[in-house]
């Protein structure tokens, strides 16, 4: 055994690692102990930059003492001269450097080194180019490195074609790099501004991106970097707020204006101005559903002054200033309302319009993604951009192979299948609505689609009879009250548990819920507040069972006609 060298045991091994722990944790108590109290009596002096370095150096997401180092910078900015303060500044960012090879992604680390860069006397922005590109070498997807390189093309006026390039080098080097694609989206549209779409690049460099970015999904089909770009490349920029429709009742004394996206109008504001035959009227606006934040409609009251019947006409003009946009209705003598809403198109509301030159690269992306999908048939990211393609180019004549492809992504990609079938809810709405729009129609039939949600409410403003039955929705949404003609709702088949949070619908005269989820009386509520409602259907509902439902829904709805059994 002698001349043997001793081999410690596990037991051994663990004792000494557990009092080299607690070795380092007094020292770093005892030097944070040490910072405070430096602090604390205002010593900002050398010494207390070094105790910092201390523990920086392990744990540079300290943040206090990062704000601790700054006021030690400061106060010996003031006392040495501009050479001290360079040769300070360039030991601070190495010493940063050293930091951020512990932690490449600390918050306090990179805040910091903005921070000195900001406040060195002679800064060198190449060499920090240098070091984002050693960092992003190690991990490209390293969004805090993304963002101090950032500021550092901002201080350093790096042209966009420059930094469009380094995309390039990044991208051809590993097409996963989502960071750089990222970037590319928000470089092209500096480069080759589209003027008809602010925020967008010309059509020209949409096309070349596309061929890109193919190359790109056809390396790695299952990547999502990419897909997400080409989304990106299919999209379009959002246009200003405009007025869609201005509906005026002279039953209700009100007046409604939808728009195109939400606004938000402060009371006493001049955003949405209102004049009545040409004179200015002061109202108050309030949404539907009387949250009044950022909404697709506004409402207010009319006064009597405004609704003379023995006038010929009256001229409401409402004036959108948010967007610059106005929009004027006439209600006749006689006539209970009246409104005023441009017929729009599916390029205007849901997709971007194309030129040929763009239907024919699209078409062609389509084809090649039909030609992957046969390689990978289960591939998700495929599977969603075939369906987006086929929206880009024609909706409805999309429509049924549109559907068939959606029963494949939900069996591919079942973790997401409620997304999916909200997205294919919202497709099919839209497309109702399209059809609409062609037959000028103020009914909407939308029964036994598979609905799992409600949208584009405001577009149904002037809708009088909707058929929702035969679908899957679990409740209505609050916007359900931006229908502000509708009279007959049909609900039957559906899973509709409460009418809770429903805001009144002004005009409802009949309402069948028929087969649904309702269990209790008491989740109708919201219908005694429904000035109109006469008919109530309630068949094939477990509230049909209950000995006492007829008797408190009629205490509840005295004034409805209510069919339970």
């Amino acid at each position: 055994m002698h001349g043997r060298l001793k081999v410690k045991t596990t037991e051994e091994q663990a004792e000494a690692k557990r009092l080299e722990r607690e070795k380092k944790l007094r020292q770093y108590a005892a030097a944070t102990t040490a910072i405070f109290e430096k602090r604390k009596t205002g010593q900002l002096d050398k010494e207390a930059l070094e105790l910092t370095n201390q523990i920086l150096g392990v744990n540079p997401d300290f943040a206090t003492l990062w704000n601790f180092r700054r006021e030690i910078i400061l106060r010996l900015e003031q006392e040495g001269s501009s050479e001290e303060m360079q040769s300070l500044c360039r030991r601070e960012l190495s010493f940063l450097e050293s930091c951020l090879r512990v932690n490449p992604k600390s918050y306090g680390t990179w805040h910091h080194r903005c921070w000195v860069m900001e406040h060195i006397p002679h800064p060198d922005w190449a060499r920090e180019l240098e070091l984002c590109a050693k960092f992003l070498e190690i991990d490209e997807r390293n969004f805090h490195c993304w963002d101090y390189r950032r500021f550092v093309v901002q201080r350093a006026q790096v042209s966009a074609a420059d930094e469009l390039h380094f995309t390039d080098r990044l991208i051809t080097r590993n097409f996963s790099n989502y960071s750089s694609w990222h970037y590319r989206s928000r470089l092209l549209p500096l480069l080759h501004p589209d003027p008809q779409q602010p925020g967008r690049p010309t059509e020209a460099v949409l096309l070349k991106e596309l061929e890109l970015v193919q190359n790109a999904f056809f390396t790695d089909p299952n990547d999502q970097s990419a897909w997400f770009y080409h989304r990106w490349l299919l999209g379009r920029a959002e246009p200003e707020p405009t007025i869609l429709c201005v509906y005026v009742s002279r039953e209700d004394s009100s007046l409604a204006v939808a728009f195109s996206q939400p606004v938000v109008v402060t009371p006493g504001s001049c955003d949405l101005l209102l004049f009545a035959d040409e004179a200015p009227l002061a109202v108050n606006w309030r949404t539907p559903d009387g949250r009044n934040c950022p909404g697709l409609m506004w409402l207010c009251d009319l006064p009597a002054s405004a609704l003379n019947e023995h006038w010929p006409q009256h001229t409401f003009r409402v004036h959108w200033a948010g967007g610059q946009s106005q929009k004027e209705c006439v209600l006749f003598k006689g006539r209970s309302d009246g409104w005023c809403r441009d017929s729009v198109t599916e390029e205007q509301m849901f997709r971007c319009e194309l030129s040929v030159e763009k239907s024919t690269v699209l078409q062609s992306e389509l084809e090649s993604c039909k030609e992957l999908q046969a390689l990978e048939p289960e591939n998700k990211w495929c599977l969603l951009t075939i369906i987006l393609l086929m929206r880009a180019l024609d909706p409805l004549v999309y429509e049924c192979e549109t559907l068939s492809y959606f029963d494949t992504l939900k069996a591919a990609d079942p973790m997401r299948s409620a997304y999916l079938d909200d997205l294919r809810s919202r497709f099919l709405v839209e497309n109702s609505i399209l059809r609409m729009e062609y037959a000028e129609a103020r009914v909407v039939d939308l029964s036994g689609r598979g609905l799992t949600v409600l949208c584009h409410l405001e577009q149904l403003l002037l809708v009088t009879h909707l058929n929702l039955a035969g679908n899957r929705l679990r409740r209505l949404p609050p916007a359900l009250a931006m229908l502000r003609c509708l009279e007959v709702l049909e609900l039957d088949g559906n899973q509709i548990e409460t009418l809770e949070g429903l805001p009144p619908l002004p005009r409802l005269e009949e309402l069948s819920a028929c087969s649904n989820r309702i269990q209790r009386p008491s989740n109708l509520r919201p219908l005694a507040s429904f000035p109109k409602l006469r008919l109530l259907a309630l068949r094939g509902n477990p509230l049909g069972d209950l000995p006492d439902a007829q008797s408190e829904l009629a205490a509840l709805l005295p004034r409805v006609e209510i069919a339970l059994a």
